[in-house]
């Protein structure tokens, strides 16, 4: 008689495969762990960031020996550090020094100690203990990662270096008179950008990492006891709250902590230059710098704003009133002039003068298509010869966008498929919106533009009339982190009106409308009061 020995059943879902742990999932470990500690030896240390870096071929690991004859390892990527600086500053002090005797205790030993303050010859040295910094030491602003053998700490040294743009001038905001340097890319350049027009010990800066992948530097720059501390602490919240992957330029920023994200109108200013990020520090606002962006944020900001350039501060005033005088007139042109052709055109011929109405009748007879669809061909024609003169390479794209709306709009005239007068039209607006200092505010005047073309369409100038309503009541509606964005005009503040329509001298801008800690700017030992008379010198 056989007997069968029963085998055990096994659960197929009770045995879980056992795999090699991962060395980088360590650095990765959620907020409820306390991070992973550096290892006490440095072969194990060397293999965990060979394992975390195992595809990167830009990471450098140098292996030696320092003076007391223990292993040490440097950790640095190529192209973000100063070889010359990581020989002459870090391996040529450890390796050549030789140590002095530390008392029987350590047996004479460097410690890490005695190695950041007489050894590691760099601007910057701080000590990590985790493996989550010391990753992050190597990709990000630190540069340089120091392990040595039986120590459970490791030196972070800054040797910066790699391929980075110069200060030149910035091509968005281009002046006359006014200085021409403009921010690149380079954090540290653009607060030193700063830095060289606010000398007081005033001028804070805050840093702080954004974007899990990317851990961009962000920099809040703001001038202590002027800028009121609510707004600080909102603008420091804001950034904080961002969870995201990547932050690659200041776009990003603008987007996750602007008051209203669906309102075309931009309730944050960016600028490429320094002279106008000083200015708006001074007034009590905040600039919000991001690595690898020439644009700066400034924050709050308002309506009139868009239409106040830096050269208007450089000129003389009665120059610069003239000048915003005409945006003024061309903010008006560029929103209305298209819709306004079309509703007097279908609605309202009464309004013109007959020998006018008899012109636009002529040139109208052999064209087939109704005003609006001819306004829509023309300004959806010129807005695409616009962005393709932007795409295109500097050397042929201004040239193409003009020759091309040429051509197109004479070609269009003679086919009889628009009018001329329509076309005169869409020219003077598309000039109009070339005048607006801010190119993010133009490009929301070309977007109202659209709807505005079928409101005239389809109910004359009650629609426009009806539109410029709705427009009114939305921004009477928006607010840049707390301030209302038609300020100082509604609400009403009289001495905010010192700069708004017009500008006034220097001497009579004496108040900041952004600031309650520090409302003073001049005093009346400003204004000028040299009345000598003609041919006569002053003693």
């Amino acid at each position: 008689m056989r007997i069968r020995r029963s085998r055990p059943r096994i659960k197929l879902n009770s045995v879980k495969p056992i795999l090699p742990e991962d060395p980088r999932t360590v650095a990765e470990q959620s907020t409820t762990t306390p991070p992973a500690k550096l290892f006490g030896h440095i072969e194990e240390n060397l293999s965990y960031f060979r394992s975390v870096f195992h595809h990167a071929s830009d990471v450098v690991f140098r292996e030696f020996r320092i003076a007391d004859g223990r292993s040490a390892a440097i950790i640095y990527v190529d192209v973000l550090s100063d070889t010359k600086l990581i020989d002459s500053d870090i391996l040529s002090p450890l390796s050549e020094h030789e140590p002095s005797p530390h008392g029987p205790e350590h047996e004479g030993r460097l410690t890490l100690a005695q190695i950041q303050a007489t050894f590691a010859h760099t601007s910057g040295a701080e000590r990590v203990a985790t493996l989550e910094d010391a990753v992050t030491a190597i990709t990000t602003d630190m540069n340089i990662l120091l392990i040595v053998d039986c120590e459970d700490e490791a030196l972070a040294l800054t040797a910066g270096g790699g391929v980075g743009r110069g200060v030149e001038e910035p091509n968005t905001e281009a002046v006359i008179r006014g200085p021409r340097e403009g921010f690149n890319e380079n954090l540290r350049t653009g607060i030193a950008l700063i830095r060289r027009r606010i000398r007081s010990a005033d001028f804070k800066v805050e840093t702080m990492k954004v974007g899990r992948y990317t851990k961009t530097n962000v920099g809040i720059c703001y001038i202590e006891g002027i800028v009121d501390n609510a707004l600080v602490e909102e603008v420091r919240t804001r950034i904080e709250r961002i969870d995201t992957d990547a932050i690659i330029d200041s776009g990003y920023i603008e987007e996750n902590i602007e008051d209203s994200p669906y309102s075309p109108f931009p309730q944050i200013q960016n600028t490429e230059r320094p002279d106008v990020v000083a200015a708006s520090l001074l007034e009590g606002r905040i600039a919000i710098l991001t690595d690898g962006s020439p644009f700066a944020l400034i924050v709050p900001t308002v309506f009139w704003s868009a239409l106040q350039a830096s050269e208007d501060y450089y000129e003389r005033y009665l120059i610069a009133n003239a000048i915003r005088f005409l945006r003024y007139a061309f903010l008006l042109i560029n929103l209305y002039l298209p819709s306004l052709y079309v509703a007097v055109t279908t609605f309202h011929q009464e309004l013109l003068p007959e020998k006018a109405l008899l012109s636009i009748a002529a040139a109208r007879e052999v064209t087939p298509f109704p005003a609006v669809v001819e306004a829509l061909i023309m300004e959806i024609t010129f807005e695409a010869l616009r962005e393709a003169g932007v795409r295109l390479p500097k050397t042929v794209g201004s040239t193409i966008s003009i020759v091309g709306a040429l051509v197109i709009g004479q070609a269009a005239v003679q086919a009889g498929i628009v009018s001329a007068p329509m076309v005169i039209v869409v020219s003077i607006t598309g000039i109009g919106s070339f005048v607006i200092p801010r190119y993010n505010f133009a490009i929301t005047l070309r977007m109202l533009r659209f709807p505005m073309i079928l409101l005239a369409a389809s109910l004359g100038l009650f629609g426009i009339v009806a539109g410029t309503i709705a427009i009114i009541l939305h921004l009477s509606a928006l607010r840049s982190f707390g301030v209302p964005y038609l300020s100082p005009v509604a609400p009403f503040i009289r001495k905010g009106m010192q700069d708004t329509f017009i500008r006034v001298p220097h001497w009579r801008m004496s108040s900041r409308i952004f600031s309650k800690a520090n409302p003073q700017r001049n005093t009346e030992a400003t204004m000028p009061k040299n009345r000598t008379p003609a041919g006569k010198m002053q003693s």
